[in-house]
């Protein structure tokens, strides 16, 4: 039986705090390192530094990381495995080589490929199209004595599966020990999103005056884990935070993976002691036959601008600008051109900028000329000519090109993972033993708690209770919705109040925007809570929507702020 194994994350996307590593590496004892850098809107940016220099395109904040720690993590023994490779693994891991040489070190840099999916030519026109591999090839890499680690698009569950492969010495297909790393991998995949940061629980939040500590977790040989951070740190790991974190980003309660699918409603916490969450009981199946592919495309081009419009009458004041600016672009518009709405300002307020709404005009089309400078110098034409008080919050910018995200998926034989070890040796990764190509779950899941009769209510927000962590999945938006751990004896009568009331015609009343799109509503009983998936609510993804929160980060605080009938025995 091997001992746990302590793995830390310094990283959850492309900008986190660039004193992470460090922070890590010096904070307390660890065995591994990851750093998550890739998203869908990642490879998109990546992409475009490619256009400019075909030697970028991987994450060029890692190599400052590097330059700074590689000496103290080779001291301390901890390997790193980072996702930062983007797409040119090769080209960051010869990169690290020439850092490491200039600092008088001579790490093993090992690095994944196979995932870019380009030169196969299934997507013409695609500026990306990069497969999401498993953490086999980083366990090859791990086991070939590799220090660090660098890889392309590999699931961001993976730098944590692939470490626990290799020191635990899984075979493919032990999947219930598999999927409990993938959980593990899950809750440390962004970093402090899962002691604290984005937390709807936050006013409660012990240590919230320090800078929030990464969190690590403890892998046993059964694939369970506790999750915690190193002593010191600011935030906390409780039951509600790592719950945030699972609840992030998801879909059906079968979490699709490379390496094997995750059955997410047989998650089991435990508040083991301060700052230790336990996870335990996950099950896990064979993985699907397909792997999913993050394709995105250079949509056209955008611009915007933004108006402000205060005191009264401001509904009469957006439609005469609005009407202005059509008039305006009529001899050639854009082909897509979004308004935001208004609502009137409080009455007799006490200072200008609350008496004030903002009004934005956001412009698309394939090509730039459209929504450059004929759309901006439209605009600021009508700046004494408009409604009274005409005012832009930025001067004109100009177009800036946008990218279209979608998932597709391709059969495993089309995908060739590869380890190139330090020495140049390359290993060509066996996929796992599959699964049959699964249907995704859809619908709702009926409610397994019995209707009550009527019972005296209160309208109060939903928030009351319930916390929520929101955010995207390519043109979709996902929404966790759980009961707290607040230590009242009516949690459990809370959490079947909260799975009658979320339905799919629930959410399209709390959010109207949701109100001609398919909605799904997965319970995850054990959690204290459901996850909802609301489909198309972004558009074509965050590099190309208009919506206000195109990554949809702000959506579970605002539906916690809406107004629900709450059992008064509940209360």
């Amino acid at each position: 039986m091997t001992d746990p194994l302590r793995i830390g994350n310094c990283s959850g996307f492309y900008g986190d705090r660039l004193t992470a590593m460090r922070e890590m590496l010096e904070g307390g004892p660890l065995d591994v390192l990851t750093g998550d850098y890739l998203a869908e809107l990642t490879m998109l940016i990546l992409g475009k530094d490619t256009m400019k220099d075909p030697s970028l395109g991987y994450a060029r904040t890692f190599v400052r990381q590097a330059e700074d720690c590689l000496g103290l993590a080779l001291e301390r023994g901890v390997r790193i495995v980072a996702n930062a490779g983007g797409l040119n693994p090769a080209g960051l891991a010869d990169r690290l080589r020439e850092v490491a040489r200039g600092l008088g070190l001579d790490p093993a840099v090992a690095h994944v490929e196979g995932d870019d999916l380009r030169p196969l030519g299934l997507w013409e026109g695609a500026l990306t199209a990069n497969a999401y591999l498993g953490g086999l090839g980083i366990a090859a890499a791990l086991r070939g004595g590799a220090d660090v680690v660098v890889t392309g698009r590999v699931t961001d569950a993976s730098l944590v599966v692939g470490p626990a492969v290799a020191h635990h010495g899984w075979t493919p297909d032990q999947h219930d020990e598999l999927a409990g790393a993938v959980v593990a991998g899950h809750v440390l995949e962004c970093g402090t999103q899962a002691t604290g940061g984005n937390f709807s629980g936050f006013l409660t939040l012990p240590g919230r005056d320090r800078p929030l500590g990464f969190p690590l977790a403890e892998i046993a040989a059964d694939g369970s884990s506790v999750i915690t951070k190193h002593d010191g740190t600011g935030g906390a790991v409780t039951v509600d935070t790592v719950t945030a974190q699972l609840v992030y980003e998801i879909q059906s309660t079968r979490y699709l993976g490379p390496d094997v699918t995750t059955h997410l409603d047989s998650v089991r916490l435990h508040q083991e002691g301060p700052d230790r969450v336990a996870i335990s009981g996950v099950r896990g199946e064979a993985p699907p036959a397909r792997l999913k592919v993050c394709v995105n495309e250079l949509g056209g081009w955008r611009n915007s601008v933004e108006l402000v419009l205060t005191g009264l009458d401001v509904e009469a004041k957006a439609a005469w600008v609005r009407d202005q600016l059509t008039a305006a672009l009529a001899s050639r518009p854009p082909r897509e051109v979004a308004w935001s709405s208004v609502t009137e300002p409080p009455h007799d307020a006490d200072t200008e900028e609350s008496a004030s709404v903002l009004l934005r005009c956001t412009v698309k089309d394939p090509e730039a000329e459209p929504v450059g400078r004929p759309f901006t110098a439209a605009a600021v034409e009508l700046a004494l000519a408009s409604y009274p008080g005409f005012t832009l919050t930025a001067p004109p910018a100009p177009a800036t090109p946008y990218g279209v995200y979608r998932a597709q998926y391709v059969d495993r034989v089309q995908v060739t993972q590869t380890v190139v070890h330090a020495d140049g040796s390359r290993e060509t990764v066996a996929d796992p033993p599959v699964g049959d190509e699964h249907p995704p779950d859809l619908g709702t899941r009926p409610s397994p708690y019995p209707a009550r009769s009527d019972v005296l209510t209160r309208r109060m927000p939903l928030g009351t209770f319930v916390h929520a962590r929101s955010g995207d999945k390519g043109g979709d938006a996902n929404l966790g919705l759980w009961v707290a751990h607040d230590g009242s004896p009516l949690r459990d009568a809370r959490v079947q109040w909260l799975n009658k009331l979320i339905t799919p015609r629930r959410i399209r009343e709390l959010v109207p925007e949701a109100a001609d799109l398919d909605v799904d509503v997965y319970l995850l009983p054990d959690l204290g809570g459901v996850n909802v998936v609301i489909r198309g609510l972004l558009g074509d993804g965050v590099a190309a929507s208009t919506r206000f929160d195109p990554q949809a980060k702000g959506l579970g605080e605002w539906v916690r702020s809406r107004y629900v009938s709450i059992e008064d025995g509940l209360l």
